[in-house]
């Protein structure tokens, strides 16, 4: 389901170009770099967005991906930056930061918990609650799913056509 829902989360950015701003494509040299320092494989859909959109924003609501190489020296939206500085504290090495909620909680790719395709399901997670008091709770099967309910959000909340 998350591949479809994706495509569908896909075409609904490509139809609102003006409120569509993200870094574009990135290289598969690049994705192997993020993918050999964060020690994961990306795949189906997530794999797709930053191939097709790197990272950036849909409305107001900020879609983690890949904007450079420099892991070490960037800022929000780059989920290999976000992720790593993460890691310092208490983030697990099976997840990967791909959007912030803006109330201290993140949402992550979790590759511990994969769906039937094989993709990472989306989980939420408090960097400031201690590991042993989190429960991961799971809020979409797959970034697919994911991203069509950010932009559906996000295309109710600003009225856009």
């Amino acid at each position: 389901m998350s591949l479809l829902t994706y495509e569908e989360a896909k075409r609904k950015i490509f139809e609102r170009e003006e409120i569509a701003d993200f870094v574009g494509e990135r290289s598969n040299e690049l994705i192997k770099l993020a993918e050999k320092t964060l020690e994961v494989t990306f795949s189906g859909s997530y794999l797709d967005f930053i191939k097709t959109f790197g990272a950036g924003n849909f409305g107001s609501q900020e879609i983690f991906g890949i904007i450079n190489g420099d892991f070490k020296n960037s800022s929000v939206p780059d989920a290999i930056w976000y992720t790593l500085s993460e890691r310092k504290d208490n983030l697990p090495k099976n997840l990967v930061v791909i959007h912030e909620f803006g109330n201290g909680q993140v949402f992550c790719l979790d590759f511990n918990e994969l769906n039937d395709d094989r993709e990472p399901k989306v989980v939420a997670f408090m960097p400031a609650l201690e590991l042993k008091y989190q429960a991961l709770e799971v809020v979409a099967s797959g970034f697919g799913d994911f991203l069509l309910n950010v932009v559906n959000e996000e295309i109710f909340a600003g009225n856009y056509p």
